[in-house]
Parts: C-alpha cells; structure tokens; sequence
C-alpha cells in the first residue's frame, strides 16, 4: 500500500527553529559525551524517499559532533570484489566500536529498496535479505549496539517540488543522481517495496521510526528530539575551566610577516 498522502503542514519560525537546533546540538554533544565514557556502540540508520530530508538531518546531527566520536557512512556502490561477498560484509567494517557513534545515510536497507526495484538483485537475493535481516540487526543488538532506524516520508507532490527546486539552482543539482531521477518514475514500485520491508523487518528489537518529512526543519529537531530520547545519557559537561599561564616570554620572537605566504586578503 503507498504511503498516504499528508497534510499541509505550514513552515516553523526561523528564529524558534535555530534556537531549538541550537539547544539540541548541545543535548547531543552531552549525548557524545556519554556514549564516549561509558563505551557505548550507537548505529542510526537513516532510509527513505529522494529528497525527503535524510542529509539535512544528518549534517544538523554531525555538525556540533566531534567527528573522532561521530562518523558518516554513505558507501557508494559495491565494487566487483563486495558484489561477491556476503551482503552484510561492507557494512560490518563500518560498525561503531566502544565509544563511537556511526550515522548511515542509507544503509544495508539499499537491497530492500533500490536493488529490488531496481533489478540490481535477484529475488532470490532479495529473499535471503528480507529472512537475514532480522537475524543480523538481533545480532547487533545482543552485541550491545543501540540501533535505531529511521524513514523519511514525503508525499509525492512535495518530492515534486524538491526535485524541481534542485534543478533550478546549479549548485544543487549534483543531488540528483541518474539513479533519483528513475525512482521519481516508479513511486508506486518503491512504496511497495517499503511496505514489504516493514513488514519483514520492523521488529521490535529494532523498529523503524518514521520521521514526517514534509516540512523539512519540523523533520530536523523531531528526529533529533526522539533520538535524544532513546538513550538515556547524563549531563558530563566539565565544569568551568581556568587557563593556564602563558610560557614566559624567553626572547622568541615570530618570523618578519613578509617572510610568510599569506593568501590574498580579498574579503
């Protein structure tokens, strides 16, 4: 069954939006501070229609992160050698270890959705994913990874609008990928394969979360809000630091400036 059609949702107040962005960036950064003392393994996936605001989210969520603690996994497609391993296998090396959180923008989930609709799998293959999965993410959890799932959903008319908006501005347009614009021609083929997915693969060791993405700043602090709900960290922020004593002066003196290369001040 197709996603259901939403409801106009009217834009959230610039002002109101980048102080709450900003108050949760700080919530996250508590949250790295926790997920980093205690070693935990966090994994969030982040699946769903072209243009519906994955990449926004995460680049709000990594921004304020220190990128040794938080990192983005966006692999690109599967060379000759991966296309012969286990499915699962590229992804695995890209696991958080202790302390660590990973951010996947898409993620194993390519074989449910794109390769199926696609035809880049076999049912075959598209069968062992669908029966796997759930066994590999129970595997995951039972590891002691905090995984969560999200989907991004947005109707057809507002992905409609996106895409045009990317086509119209020249720096966006590298966001639209051969591969996008063929989706845009099998909406129906992709809905069904999401609900398929669902159906296989929403379980409640790891659920899916669906994220409203119709209005893209709401879709932004909703899902950062609910991710900062999931894990229940504590505030380690170190209390106020004094600076030390500069090293006295012993004669050093800075190299002339004109013996350096600066770059041409054009600002």
């Amino acid at each position: 069954m197709a996603e259901e059609k939403k409801s106009k949702k009217t834009k959230i107040d610039k002002a109101y939006y980048e102080a709450e962005l900003e108050r949760m960036q700080m919530e996250l950064v508590k949250l790295q501070e926790w997920v980093r003392h205690k070693g935990l393994k966090l994994v969030v996936i982040f699946e769903g229609r072209d243009a519906a605001g994955k990449g926004g989210s995460i680049k709000r969520i990594a921004e304020a992160l220190n990128p040794r603690v938080c990192r983005i996994a966006a692999l690109p497609a599967p060379t000759e050698r991966e296309k012969t391993q286990w499915y699962f296998q590229r992804y695995i090396k890209h696991l958080p270890s202790a302390g660590e959180i990973v951010l996947f923008d898409r993620s194993w989930y390519n074989r449910a959705g794109v390769e199926r609709v696609m035809g880049f799998c076999t049912d075959d293959e598209y069968q062992d994913f669908m029966r796997s999965c759930p066994e590999f993410e129970r595997m995951l959890v039972r590891s002691g990874i905090i995984l969560l799932k999200y989907w991004f959903s947005v109707s057809d008319e507002e992905q409609e609008k996106r895409f045009k908006d990317r086509i119209r501005r020249p720096h966006k347009r590298w966001k639209l990928s051969p591969m996008d614009l063929e989706s845009r021609t099998r909406w129906i083929e992709y809905s069904r394969a999401k609900d398929s997915m669902f159906m296989y693969t929403d379980i409640p060791e790891a659920p899916w979360y669906v994220v409203d993405g119709e209005v893209k700043k709401r879709a932004r602090l909703n899902v950062i809000s609910h991710l900062l709900s999931m894990v229940d960290y504590e505030d380690l922020t170190p209390e106020p630091i004094e600076l030390p004593p500069r090293q006295a002066d012993d004669g050093y003196r800075r190299p002339p400036i004109d013996s350096l290369k600066f770059i041409p001040e054009k600002y």
